[in-house]
């Protein structure tokens, strides 16, 4: 009889993993589509910005042949200004489309939710997003019952390694020991930066302070209720 049991919690078991996976691997699909879509809406618009600054540039040139000795300062302190905006915008496109091609290009982040899981834990995870705070907001929209706070956002050209590097380094501090897919690690925050500032990024900025904003005021609204009461 306990061996039936146990035959079924393994299949049980083994049937949550597979279907969990799947929302995993959906999940995924649904985040690679999102970043995709930006990206290429990014490349749009800073193409078309190129178009913009060098017609005005061509216009501007064509001025200043026209122009006389007292109007040729002034055009052609606008015609630098143009041309620093269009080589900005050069290097702007450069990068969109860099990130376009490299499909391991994106950011790691390291969030704390101290209302929806306590002191000291993180999760770690990354987005190919170009707004990767959009994907954080994500996180804490339905899900949890207060928002994400962020304590650091790493951009690296191979952010699925970083990220696999980080859960290796921090696997004894799991949350969640059984799924590995779960990111989520009991460990102090400053453990975290010194592993990221030593192996992989030495100059990355880490906010040390959780606001907690919502759930500070929901404890302040929670305890004032209670002494109005009492």
């Amino acid at each position: 009889m306990i061996f039936g049991v146990t035959l079924k919690y393994e299949f049980e078991q083994k049937k949550q993993e597979e279907k969990e996976e799947q929302q995993a691997i959906k999940e995924q699909m649904r985040e690679e589509a999102r970043a995709l879509k930006e990206l290429e809406k990014a490349k749009e618009k800073v193409e078309k910005e190129e178009k913009h600054f060098s017609q005005a540039i061509e216009k501007m040139n064509q001025q200043l042949q026209k122009a006389n000795s007292e109007e040729q300062q002034k055009l052609l302190d606008k015609l630098r200004e143009l041309e620093a905006q269009l080589e900005l915008t050069k290097r702007n496109k450069e990068d969109v489309i860099n990130r376009v091609q490299n499909t391991r290009a994106g950011y790691v982040y390291i969030i704390s939710n101290i209302g929806s899981f306590g002191d000291s834990v993180y999760k770690i995870g990354m987005t190919r997003r170009l707004e990767p705070l959009d994907r954080v907001k994500e996180l804490g929209d339905a899900s949890v019952p207060f928002t994400f706070d962020v304590h650091a956002m790493i951009f690296s050209k191979d952010a699925p390694a970083l990220e696999s590097a980080l859960h290796r380094a921090l696997s004894d501090k799991k949350v969640n020991k059984v799924n590995d897919r779960k990111e989520f690690f009991r460990v102090d925050l400053k453990e975290i930066e010194e592993l990221v500032k030593r192996n992989h990024n030495k100059t990355v900025e880490f906010t040390k302070l959780a606001e907690a904003e919502e759930f500070r005021k929901s404890v302040e609204m929670t305890n004032h209720s209670l002494h109005s009461v009492s």
